[in-house]
């Protein structure tokens, strides 16, 4: 396959972008007025295998997300939701969604994260929590 862009960022994806490998793609931001599922992650990982920053612009409720494949990313050090529906923060903290990567800035709003990890005890997004180097 050829790498036809060399770019470093990729902003404003959609749930209709194409699907092509994006190798050289460190920083992408996500947008769309419709809901982003599970399986839009899953793309997500695999033609931008060496994302590093990621940004999601969504408000949108998500629909059931049960019984999910784990979604790793492997290279990812930053990771802002603050502009998210709760159903985000949740996907991208619970341990049997996403493998996320160790010394990971999470930035997000503190109400959003407060509510989906239920005041800190919820047992499902420790290990996620655990690799957090900064929280703001």
């Amino acid at each position: 396959m050829a790498y036809s862009y060399e770019v470093k960022f990729y902003n404003d994806i959609s749930n209709n972008f194409l699907d092509e490998l994006f190798k050289y793609v460190s920083e992408v931001s996500l947008y769309d007025k419709h809901l982003f599922e599970h399986e839009f992650f899953l793309r997500i990982t695999q033609f931008f295998p060496f994302m590093k920053e990621l940004t999601i612009v969504n408000r949108k409720l998500q629909n059931d997300n049960q019984d999910l494949s784990i979604i790793e990313y492997s290279y990812l050090t930053k990771l802002n939701l603050h502009q998210v529906h709760d159903d985000y923060v949740e996907q991208l903290l619970v341990d049997m969604n996403m493998c996320l990567s160790n010394d990971l800035y999470l930035s997000v709003d503190y109400q959003s994260l407060d509510t989906v990890t239920n005041s800190f005890i919820r047992n499902t997004i420790r290990i996620n929590c655990a690799k957090l180097s900064f929280l703001c």
